[in-house]
This record gives structure tokens, sequence and C-alpha cells, in this order.
């Protein structure tokens, strides 16, 4: 198996995927199983858990005990916070066993925050830049830009592309402003529309 030279894999971690990006790092005890694809730029914490058949974008940072399926996407510049757990099968039994094809999807957009312990139930959806509070259950999709929790996760506020709470005009302290977008979500607007300063 061949890594670029930039990667850093741990002595005490088990990465058997050779798609990984340039200056990723893979901490002690994490597993990155063959087949997983995991971006330029990601820190991949200890005890981390990343299975064959999930992807991994630029710029994600993977906390401890975090564990991605199978059918898993992870955009770039995703935060995934320390006990975040995904899910694939929406009617597991141990019996049963399912490919690949009988898993169900789940997608993380850009920029977005799991916190702490929360659970994202599959077949959802996180909107860009949107934020998941610690220890809450996402069954549903979040929409772009909004700041969900509890059990079942629900609405509490919109967010900024920084992650500071958006005030009622949608325009937040770091120069950046929104507007309510058709998918009920939120839209950048302005000089910094494509966040790339974020």
């Amino acid at each position: 198996m061949t890594l670029p030279d930039s990667v850093f894999v741990h002595p005490a971690a088990l990465c058997e995927s050779d798609q990984i990006g340039p200056r990723t790092r893979v901490w002690a005890f994490a597993h990155v199983m063959p087949g997983a694809v995991v971006g330029a730029d990601c820190n991949v914490c200890d005890h981390a858990f990343i299975e064959s058949g999930a992807v991994v974008g630029n710029g994600v940072t993977v906390k401890n005990n975090v564990l991605v399926w199978d059918r898993v996407c992870i955009e770039d510049d995703v935060f995934l916070g320390p006990n975040a757990v995904f899910t694939n099968d929406l009617r597991p039994r141990a019996s049963i066993k399912k490919g690949h094809d009988g898993l169900a999807p789940t997608v993380v957009r850009r920029g977005a925050t799991i916190g702490a312990n929360a659970t994202i139930v599959c077949g959802t959806t996180i909107g860009e830049g949107a934020f998941v509070a610690a220890g809450a259950v996402a069954a549903a999709d979040v929409a772009p830009y909004s700041l969900v929790a509890g059990n079942p996760a629900r609405h509490k506020a919109w967010v900024c592309w920084c992650g500071e709470v958006l005030a009622d005009d949608l325009a937040c302290g770091c120069g950046r402003s929104y507007a309510l977008a058709a998918d009920a979500g939120l839209a950048p607007i302005g000089p910094d529309s494509d966040n790339s300063t974020g």
C-alpha cells in the first residue's frame, strides 16, 4: 500500500485504505478499512472507525470514537464531534446480512458540524453549514445553516458559516449575510456568499 509521503499514520493506527489524501493524519487506534476514501488535510483522531464504502472529503475533522459506516458521505470541511455515530440500516437484524446496495445512504454537506454524541439516522441529508447539537438524534433531513437539537432533532435557530447563531435579520458579526432559500434552509448572500473565507 502506497500513501502520499505527507500522510501521517500513527504506529498504533490500522490504516488499510490506499485512498488517503495528502497531509491527512490518522491517529492511534483509529481504523480506516480497505475501500474507505479519506480526502486531503483530514484529522482522524484516536479510536475513530471509517468503514469500507464510506467517503470523507477534504479538510474534515473526525474526532475520537466517531463511527462512519458504509454509504455515509462526508463532504469537505465537516466537523464530526467526539462519539458522533452514523447508521446505515433502518431495520437491522443480526440474522439478516445486507450488502452495500441494501444499506441507506447518508450525506453530510460541506461545512456542517455534528456535535459530540450526536446520532445521524441513515437516509438523511445534513445541509451545508448546518449544526447538529451535542447529543441530538437527527432522524430527518436538516436544512442548510439550521441549528437542530434534541431527540428527535428539531430546528432551534439559524447559524452562520462561522458557527455563530444568526440574529433575526440573518446577518452575522463576521460580515456574512443570508436569505431564506427555496429548500427551507438559508443561502449566503453578498461578497462572502461562497463562504471561501470560512
